[in-house]
């Protein structure tokens, strides 16, 4: 067969294939749309049923509050009074404030004949409506023409919306004046934001006055004209809202009255729980009882997504059908095209194996690397750690080196006293005074648990952390710095003021290396006084959230810009040579790193440096909370 017939006999082929696909794929999705928007207008008028039974059930179970004002003697006794008290006003008051709270209303008041609130429920409001002409509302005038009305609007104190219930107040010599209660429908428009369909209410002048969408409140279904405007401006039914057109656009008319409108998408989006926007099925009746509609959005995209879906499937199935036919006709060309595949597909399986293996040969050897060089560098850490808690040691024993003399003066002084003690003791027992030698002793004994509180203390300083952190009380971890320190602070004079708040800090540390950290801060800061006038060591402590700050502040000269900018660095050091290696606020930063903190230093407002440690907080032991 030349290759134009060919060609010309594939194309129609493909025509035909077409055509028979797009056909039964609109024929399924007419078919399936006309029976999905039956069950949907069923579905809407169920819920044009409910929700318009839910609206006269809230309405009417308050229709008969305004009737039974006029079997109150206290109401019509005020009504007909030409000059009531103020008393007979504040009893009135009080019972309609109790009414109306019982009720669960907005607010019910009584109008004499000339529309004038005589009482109210909200007396005791700021914006009351006691006192006020009230007599331009439409709902006074209907009770006033009718012996009853029903009313929409917007109130012009307060500017909240509600529904007016009013019945005229007779006595034997005619009507005397209108009882009015005001009625929220909130919890009803919440009731309807959480089902499946968006509704709305619409009064007798296409005022939108419910909804369970709150944008759509106060819109119209349709423009208002000039002279319409004007008249809600005088009678401030709807309080000067701006009534914007809902924008509501009808496509199509349906049977049963049933509409396809199309709604439009206004404003930011916002969460509900139903489409608001786009192509919907209209639904609408009128409320007994009043002039209002009732109209019902169901909304149609789920209709048309299993419309399509049918007609995909209808159109799948047909070329389903189509192909079947298709693969008896090719099958032997199938069968040795598969062959032919097969082998070619064996020869690129046997190709991907052979690099397989070689990149896998690759990736051993470099994974064997890989390890070598992790062990290497784990060792390289621990040799490092090590030779970092050697180094704190090393700090440790330098700082009790400085402390050494000091140390031994605290020592010789109890020494000597236990010397003469003892010895006077020892006289006393010869004498047979033996209080007198039992003082000497007990004397004995206070300094011996001072030499012991002493040398324990540097016996625990000195000893090698275990670098495992908990919870460390900042009160005495500072205590104990200052207590080493005790001597030299004496000698040079110098007065340790220690500001930390009533609450215990606790900071999550190692206690051991906090007080080396503190007594090298400590020190450092006695270096930078020497000789100076005014000499004051301030220690303070704060919490900063989920972190403890401490600072250790002196009365010296100072950091100038270099010392500010080595001041971490080892082996830097601003003291004389022989004073110092410049290795203290290295390991000291180092310790307070590995606590999870952070060491910073700069010079105070006031004069002096300051040093700051800023450490993690301890965290809660469990059942702090409960």
């Amino acid at each position: 067969m030349p290759p134009s017939q060919r060609l010309f006999r594939l194309a129609i082929l493909l025509l035909g294939f077409a055509a028979l696909v797009g056909g039964t794929s609109l024929l399924a999705f007419r078919f399936s749309l006309a029976m999905g928007l039956a069950e949907l207008q069923a579905t809407g008028r169920h819920r044009l049923d409910l929700y318009a039974t839910s609206l006269e059930r809230e309405i009417d179970k308050y229709a008969y509050f305004p009737t039974t004002l006029g079997l109150e003697k206290d109401v019509l006794h005020l009504l007909t009074t030409p000059k009531p008290t103020p008393a007979q006003i504040e009893q009135l008051n009080l019972y309609l404030e109790q009414l109306n709270e019982r009720a669960g209303t907005l607010s019910i008041y009584v109008l004499n004949v000339n529309g004038r609130v005589m009482a109210t429920s909200n007396w005791r409001r700021p914006d009351s409506y006691l006192g006020e002409d009230l007599s331009f509302r439409p709902y006074f005038r209907q009770a006033m023409d009718t012996g009853s009305g029903r009313f929409f609007g917007i109130g012009t104190t307060r500017g909240e919306p509600g529904y007016y219930l009013t019945s005229a107040l007779t006595n034997a010599q005619g009507t005397v004046g209108v009882a009015v209660l005001k009625v929220g429908l909130q919890q009803l428009e919440k009731t309807w934001s959480t089902v499946e369909a968006p509704a709305l209410v619409a009064d007798e002048n296409g005022v939108v006055i419910l909804a369970s969408v709150p944008d759509w409140k106060f819109t119209t279904l349709k423009p208002l004209d000039d002279a319409t405007r004007r008249a809600f401006d005088q009678t401030q039914q709807y309080n000067r809202r701006a009534l914007n057109p809902l924008g509501v656009v009808e496509l199509a008319e349906l049977d049963h009255g049933a509409r396809l409108v199309r709604l439009p998408k206004a404003g930011p989006e916002m969460v509900s729980m139903f489409p608001v926007a786009g192509k919907f099925l209209a639904q609408t009746q009128p409320l007994p009882g009043t002039p209002w509609t009732i109209t019902v959005f169901s909304h149609q995209e789920q209709v048309r997504e299993i419309a399509a879906n049918r007609a995909a499937l209808a159109g799948i199935g047909a070329a389903f059908l189509c192909i079947l036919a298709l693969m008896f006709n090719e099958r032997r060309r199938h069968v040795r095209d598969r062959l032919a595949a097969r082998e070619a597909l064996q020869k690129a399986h046997d190709e991907l194996e052979r690099k397989v293996e070689e990149r896998t040969a690759d990736l051993s050897a470099a994974n064997t690397r890989l390890q070598e060089e992790v062990a290497e560098r784990t060792r390289a850490e621990r040799t490092l750690r090590a030779a970092q808690d050697e180094l704190v040691q090393a700090g440790k024993l330098a700082v009790l080196g400085q402390l050494s003399a000091g140390v031994a003066h605290e020592l010789n002084q109890p020494l000597a006293a236990l010397r003469t003690l003892s010895g006077n003791a020892r006289k006393f027992l010869a004498r047979g005074d033996q209080e007198t030698a039992g003082s000497n002793l007990e004397r004995i004994g206070e300094l011996v648990d001072r030499m012991g509180r002493l040398t324990g203390q540097l016996k625990s300083f000195a000893r090698k952390s275990t670098g495992k952190p908990q919870a460390v009380p900042i009160r005495r971890a500072v205590e104990n710095a200052l207590f080493l320190l005790e001597q030299r602070l004496q000698r040079a004079g110098v007065v340790a003021c220690i500001d930390l708040p009533e609450e215990e800090l606790l900071a999550w540390c190692d206690p051991n290396r906090l007080e080396q950290v503190l007594v090298n801060l400590a020190a450092n800061s006695l270096d930078a006084m020497a000789g100076r006038p005014q000499q004051a060591l301030d220690i303070s402590a704060r919490r900063q959230g989920e972190r403890i700050e401490v600072k250790v502040r002196d009365q010296g000269p100072g950091l100038d810009e270099e010392a500010r900018s080595h001041l971490f660095e080892p082996f830097f050091t601003t003291k004389e040579a022989g004073s110092g290696l410049g290795l203290g606020l290295a390991i000291s930063a180092g310790i307070v790193a590995d606590f999870g903190g952070n060491l910073t230093g700069d010079n105070h407002p006031d004069g002096g440096a300051v040093f700051t440690l800023d450490l993690p907080a301890a965290p809660a032991a469990p059942g702090a909370l409960s």
